[in-house]
């Protein structure tokens, strides 16, 4: 699949040191090499050198070590790296060039918050956002708020949110120089905890219709808490689009241990199926993939490592998610005799639209989907006009067929060509 990620860093990175209980590192950040990889570096990120808690709920970590770790990385972080030339690893970037409209914003931007942006990638839903609320979690500098804030227009408005006071100031420095290139100032910048995202009274629930991060959501001390926040920001209808890093299985916790494999954004990995279910019991009730491509540990000595604990078949994968708030979404996909049609109306995307890695709609095309893809198309602002809407709930048919629950991301990496994702399975 094409990677369409940004990478983590600054603020990005601040918090995959934060968890060692089952956690999420790094993630859509493929490498700024050719190829996907991990380059190891004698000087690894910092992490506190404290045994993790022995008891913790999944996806949430003890306070005291929380706070340690935090701010060893908040040193780092906000006053060790001046620019992207800083980093010590390559492991959090995107090899995929963004595409042509991104490019034309980025080349809007002031170039200390180019400088100052970690990685090389960028993860915003591909529909039309004129007008749109949009939170950008772990914002750094602001460069994504940047270039979303040219996407949503004078009428949108994007906020971005940080815990490092050094990255929010380079952030807020260029708003005036942003706001005069744009001809309109629809930024905010707030410091704050993604634990704690209540705690932001300029957060409003139900505010907004798009929520952005990128190797940051899934890092948190507390994730299942930053996920039941997002939901209640989300408006109705509105989605979470953002990536990490995911495993095909459960990270043991001597690998989480290890300060070389957590540093190069690895160890932390969220196990993908413990990723779904603490998804849909924050409300998310059908997590959908958009893409994904494997993670290839081509350094000897962090493959070595890992092989040497007895862990040779742990495998990694960097993926985007997509989660829609909506209360009619079903645990499964349920078959009730629908099919949409895409017009072909989302600017860009005249010949097709790509809803996840399951759906690719053809314009002009009937395409039978589940009740829950019916819901997402016809429930999401941004989405709905596009589409014609075939059938009703009046009748189900059982299973939509081909949904699983089995591992979803590919084993190996492969481009997406016009049809490879049609048809398919549901989910």
């Amino acid at each position: 699949m094409k990677a369409h990620k940004k990478p983590l860093a600054s603020a990005r990175h601040l918090n995959a040191f934060l968890f060692f209980g089952i956690s999420l590192p790094s993630i859509a950040c493929a490498f700024q090499s050719s190829k996907f990889g991990i380059r190891h570096s004698k000087t690894s990120l910092p992490v506190a050198s404290i045994d993790p808690p022995k008891t913790v709920e999944k996806g949430t970590m003890a306070p005291l070590f929380a706070d340690e770790t935090r701010a060893s990385v908040q040193q780092y972080y906000g006053t060790e790296l001046k620019t992207s030339n800083d980093l010590k690893t390559n492991a959090c970037c995107t090899a995929g060039a963004p595409p042509k409209y991104i490019q034309e914003c980025i080349r809007n931007l002031h170039e200390s918050t180019v400088a100052k942006y970690y990685g090389c990638g960028l993860c915003l839903p591909s529909y039309d956002l004129t007008g749109c609320s949009v939170l950008d979690l772990g914002c750094g500098a602001g460069r994504d708020v940047y270039i979303a804030s040219q996407l949503v227009g004078p009428k949108g408005r994007v906020v971005g949110v940080d815990m490092t006071v050094e990255q929010l100031d380079a952030a807020r420095e260029q708003k005036a120089y942003h706001a005069e290139k744009f001809g309109f100032d629809n930024t905010e910048f707030y410091q704050g905890y993604l634990e704690s995202l209540s705690d932001i009274k300029a957060l409003e629930k139900e505010s907004f219709d798009v929520i952005i991060s990128n190797c940051v959501i899934n890092l948190c001390t507390d994730k299942p808490a930053v996920l039941k926040a997002c939901y209640d920001l989300l408006k109705p209808g509105g989605e979470m689009y953002f990536s990490d890093v995911y495993a095909n299985q459960r990270v043991p916790m001597v690998l989480q241990k290890d300060p070389t494999l957590w540093g190069e954004c690895l160890s932390g990995a969220l196990y993908w199926n413990d990723f779904v279910n603490m998804a849909k019991k924050a409300g998310f009730s059908d997590p959908r993939l958009v893409e994904d491509a494997p993670i290839t540990i081509q350094n000897a000595g962090v493959r070595d490592t890992v092989v040497r604990e007895g862990f040779g078949s742990l495998e990694f994968y960097s993926a985007t998610y997509r989660l829609f708030k909506m209360e009619e979404l079903e645990p499964a996909c349920e078959d009730y005799g629908q099919a949409v049609i895409y017009k072909g109306t989302i600017p860009r995307m005249q010949s097709e639209f790509k809803l996840d890695k399951g759906h690719v709609f053809e314009t002009g095309k009937v395409h039978p989907v589940c009740g829950n893809t019916w819901y997402m198309l016809e429930k999401n602002p941004q989405l709905k006009s596009h589409f014609t809407f075939i059938g009703d709930f009046s009748r189900h048919y059982g299973i939509f067929e081909g949904c699983g629950t089995s591992l979803p991301y590919d084993k190996q990496s492969s481009s997406t060509t016009k049809g490879s994702s049609k048809g398919a399975s549901c989910c």
